[in-house]
């Protein structure tokens, strides 16, 4: 299968990495640049779900959460888990407290799944050893739930291709994949990044990289995301810092859809969440993913995200300022922007407008005219001169019941993203 982008840069796909046959795989290059129609400057230094679906998940509450006697306001994920001094007993209750279009994770816990822990920081692309991280994530033929022993550094010399119902979670050590590859979720499912520090990622040369399967496969130059979807669906990426890498921090791409991305904070970065893999790409129509709880910022520059013909909503985020734009997209996506706070840059030549409407450079496959797109706002904030330019109708997720819950009002959204990014946790006492 060969996907060509319109920079002419080319990738050829393992048509699955988990099993099936496998063909040569190369990058694709440029999906994050700025010459795809983004005119960025190279610079960083009341949800309405189908009404027919019940909330169930009420969410502005105020909740006691950590030790030490200190009070944070609780999103409805935070409050699932985070009050819960047994909670290093019990982790496999994170997986029941996501929301929006990943649902429950509900194949991650079980009898079946089995407990694996890193204690080795050392990364062999080709022959991973056990108590790697690679070994675990990509080699182990099995449902698995992977901890860390301790704090660690892990500069992965290959993107870490992770395997179908894999949950990476990093609370109770401070765990930081840094200085090299990032990680890869290609034709992969149900799947948990969870409390992670990824920062500094690296293009990486053409090398040989084990996939899941066992198999040992060629592999192109890397982009230098942080972490990249492909082909993925039924993803829940959560709690996690990112920032500073070569490319994109979260690209969410090639038809993936089912996505949740919450509570993570980036930072320090230009181009941060690309949503749709090209202009020409329609497959990635169907593409759906939830935006919630997130800070971006400081120093954060465009692709807030940056969103090709799907639909996203993007509900409770902290925008911290930016240069070129927040929320923009081409190919006539749909976005429901709901209860964010955006406070405006306030630097000499910084961008006020929330938004960007890129023009289409695809040949076929649809336009990006103005009767095609969605843009909506509902009950955002905006300061320091913020602005919203709405366009098209009011699009709504329709969420099922257990995709479903409610949002906060804008002006909690401090608080409720007051414990953004990976936490620091300790065993014996709430999170």
């Amino acid at each position: 299968m060969l996907l060509t982008n319109n920079n002419s840069a080319k990738l050829k796909l393992f048509p699955s990495l988990n099993g099936e046959h496998t063909t040569h795989l190369k990058s694709i290059r440029g999906v994050n640049s700025p010459r795809q129609q983004d005119r960025g400057r190279a610079s960083p230094s009341s949800i309405m779900a189908n009404r027919n679906v019940p909330m169930l998940l009420p969410l502005a509450v105020l909740f006691l959460l950590g030790s030490g006697g200190v009070a944070t306001a609780a999103n409805v994920i935070d409050r699932c888990w985070r009050g819960q001094r047994n909670w290093a007993a019990d982790r496999q209750r994170l997986a029941v407290c996501s929301v929006g279009f990943a649902g429950k994770m509900r194949q991650n816990r079980g009898a079946g799944v089995v407990a694996y822990t890193v204690t080795d920081p050392s990364d062999d692309p080709v022959r991973p050893r056990p108590g790697t991280l690679r070994y675990g994530a990509t080699v182990l033929p099995a449902k698995v739930w992977i901890t860390f022993a301790r704090d660690m550094r892990i500069r992965l010399a290959q993107p870490l291709y992770v395997k179908n119902f894999t949950t990476i979670d990093g609370r109770g050590a401070d765990v930081h994949v840094a200085g090299g590859a990032g990680i890869v979720l290609y034709h992969a499912r149900d799947v948990i990044v969870h409390g992670l520090h990824v920062h500094d990622c690296r293009a990486q040369p053409p090398g040989r990289v084990v996939v899941p399967g066992g198999a040992v496969q060629p592999s192109g130059s890397g982009d230098g995301d942080a972490i990249r979807l492909v082909a993925s669906s039924k993803v829940w990426i959560d709690h996690n810092t990112l920032s500073r890498c070569e490319d994109g921090l979260l690209d969410v791409t090639v038809g993936s859809t089912d996505v949740t991305v919450s509570n993570n904070w980036f930072h320090d970065h230009d181009k941060v969440m690309l949503l749709g893999h090209d202009d020409g790409f329609t497959t990635d129509r169907r593409m759906r993913v939830t935006v919630a709880f997130n800070r971006f910022g400081p120093n954060v520059n465009q692709r807030m995200p940056r969103i090709r013909h799907g639909y996203a909503h993007v509900v409770n985020n902290l925008y911290d300022g930016w240069r070129d734009y927040a929320i923009g997209g081409s190919m006539g996506p749909s976005v429901k922007s709901q209860g964010n706070l955006f406070a405006a840059s306030g630097g000499a030549g910084d961008n006020k407008k929330v938004t960007r409407r890129m023009p289409a450079v695809a040949r076929g496959g649809g336009g990006g005219g103005k009767d095609q797109w969605h843009l909506h706002s509902v009950g955002d904030a905006f300061e320091n001169g913020a602005f919203f330019r709405q366009v098209g109708n009011r699009v709504r997720p329709n969420y099922n019941r257990h995709q479903a819950f409610s949002a906060a009002s804008a002006g909690d959204v401090r608080a409720l993203t007051g414990g953004v990014g990976a936490l620091t946790c300790s065993a014996t006492a709430a999170c």
